[in-house]
């Protein structure tokens, strides 16, 4: 075995890294099931709002990635979800274990692509209600539940897992703006 693999800081990095995709992927899906149990599956103009015309919830599915763009396309955004889920584990296992920073980001960003690959592959074992057009068939999509108004801007809703993938390229983004020498040596 190679002597990488036999040191400390890469050991308390890989259970740090797990601990952090498990805690996320653990509020992802459970969180998904808490709102399709209690809110069923929304009619397009069904919200629950939290604060009127601001933030609520609201069942929705998402068959494709960020904004619905793929839709459909279950096959490819699955085996591209394997491919990062490859890269993410060599680019720990090689390089970024010797940084809390990248450790901490890419247990988010595993969670974020292990919550929406779960989904995807319709392990929540969900199907169409009836009166939908596909009413009675296994649904493979992303379930999404939180709803932000921006104005009378309706962003598109979203979950835990998209947020954890959001806020990783947003710290990521940040860090190569703010940190100098951004190698994983000199976390």
């Amino acid at each position: 075995m190679p002597r990488i693999f036999l040191h400390t800081g890469w050991c308390c990095a890989v259970c740090l890294f797990v601990a952090v995709a498990l805690i996320g992927l653990t509020a992802d899906l459970l969180t998904k099931h808490w709102a399709f149990q209690e809110l069923g599956m929304s009619k397009p103009d069904d919200v629950h709002w939290v604060w009127q015309d601001i933030f609520g919830f609201q069942t929705t599915l998402n068959s494709g990635i960020a904004f619905g763009m793929f839709a459909g396309q279950t096959t490819i955004l699955v085996a591209l979800s394997l491919i990062f889920l490859v890269g993410i584990t060599a680019y720990l296992l090689f390089w970024a274990w010797k940084s809390l920073f990248f450790t901490i980001i890419l247990g988010m960003i595993t969670a974020g692509i292990c919550g929406n690959l779960y989904d995807r592959l319709g392990w929540h074992g969900l199907v169409y209600p009836e009166w939908h057009e596909m009413g009675g068939q296994p649904i493979y999509a992303v379930r999404d539940w939180i709803l932000v108004m921006i104005g009378t801007f309706h962003w598109p809703n979203f979950n835990i897992a998209d947020s954890l993938l959001v806020c990783s390229v947003i710290l990521i983004l940040l860090h190569g703006f703010l940190v100098k020498d951004g190698s994983p040596e000199r976390q």
